[in-house]
């Protein structure tokens, strides 16, 4: 979605979670997520508390992995065509 990790948004960071839950159909890791999120431990904590208070993402416990919820899906699936919205509009300006 974002070229450069420096400067993110809570949504740009939220997008790459999801984006890293939804890779694999039986979840993830939490040390996963946290790699490719580019999270330390205590950030991907917060977040993955918001995203389960909020029906993004659910957590098995016995396998201790993190899926991706289908209101997760639809929440990507939205941040992705904003991003390729913005994204035109920008070559338009160029």
């Amino acid at each position: 979605m974002i070229q450069n990790k420096k400067y993110r948004s809570r949504t740009e960071i939220i997008h790459d979670i999801l984006h890293t839950a939804n890779s694999d159909g039986n979840g993830v890791v939490q040390t996963k997520i946290m790699y490719n999120a580019f999270l330390s431990y205590h950030q991907v904590r917060e977040y993955l508390i918001l995203l389960i208070d909020n029906g993004l993402i659910q957590h098995d416990l016995d396998s201790r992995r993190f899926k991706i919820t289908e209101k997760g899906i639809r929440f990507l699936q939205l941040c992705d065509q904003i991003g390729d919205l913005v994204e035109a509009e920008e070559q338009k300006q160029r």
